[in-house]
């Protein structure tokens, strides 16, 4: 299959493309944009044709006034794979990509070869969406900036914010530098949209990897074990010691289960 590489725009989507093989998108979570998938697509480009975009309303694409609907990012994401002429790809969501990307294999279900969800919140209980529900209205008053070394804790385990400081400084930057009405609309949504997909999550019949850190915070490994029981093809991967990046922290490991590589002993499967 013939090489790609680059980095352009479609329909007011910002995307980068590297590499050759199967086709592999990268979906990034509410706040964040397509860097974070850095240490992750350097591992997939020799093997897959990888592409990683902005979210709308994040990073460097089209930021439309809000209120945004999960049907929004959807629609992005067929344009997008409409544009570069992909027919199935392996998509792999991280956060509130991994809603994304369920809400595409419901939308299009033959055009997705296997979800890849990771760290992704499922049917949160009253008390985690009156909660997640507060840091909305938190972002949407001004008040993120206050939140984001909280943030920050929560999502990072301790030796890798000693290790690797510029890496965190990467993301404090890009959440500092957020427009901020189109991230509380963002947020808004991704307070709101696991509980329509909790009642759908049974139509997804694609092959699903469901993956978070034991030591996840909000989309914890009940979260992650209840969604691939509720999958008919769903599979979950607890990661021993591992908090909310994971394709920052543990990028070999990430790469490997979007790949569909062999895992070690440990992976959990909850469901065939």
């Amino acid at each position: 299959m013939r090489k790609t590489a680059g980095e352009s725009s479609i329909d007011g989507t910002h995307y980068r493309r590297a590499g050759s093989g199967t086709p592999v998108v990268l979906i990034h979570g509410v706040g964040a944009d397509l860097e974070m998938w850095q240490p992750v697509a350097e591992r997939l480009a020799p093997f897959h044709d990888v592409l990683r975009y902005d979210m709308l309303g994040h990073g460097a694409s089209a930021k439309p006034p809000g209120p945004y609907r999960l049907d929004d990012f959807v629609d992005q994401l067929r344009r997008l794979v409409d544009g570069l002429g992909f027919e199935r790809a392996v998509l792999a969501g991280f956060s509130m990509g991994g809603l994304v990307a369920q809400g595409f294999a419901l939308a299009a279900p033959a055009r997705v070869e296997r979800l890849v969800l990771l760290n992704t919140v499922f049917d949160r209980s009253a008390q985690e969406r009156a909660a997640v529900e507060a840091r909305a209205r938190k972002v949407l008053n001004g008040g993120h900036e206050a939140s984001i070394a909280a943030a920050l804790e929560r999502w990072f385990t301790p030796a890798f914010r000693a290790v690797r400081p510029e890496m965190v400084a990467g993301i404090r930057r890009r959440m500092e530098t957020n427009d901020l009405q189109a991230y509380a609309a963002a947020y808004a949504l991704f307070a709101e949209a696991d509980r329509d997909l909790a009642a759908r999550i049974g139509d997804i019949e694609t092959p699903a990897m469901v993956v978070t850190g034991a030591e996840d915070r909000h989309s914890t490994a009940a979260m992650a074990r209840t969604m691939a029981e509720r999958l008919p093809r769903g599979r979950c991967h607890i990661i021993a010691g591992q908090r909310h990046m994971t394709p920052l922290e543990v990028p070999d490991l990430v790469a490997a289960l979007i790949a569909g590589r062999p895992l070690a002993a440990d992976s959990i499967v909850a469901a065939q």
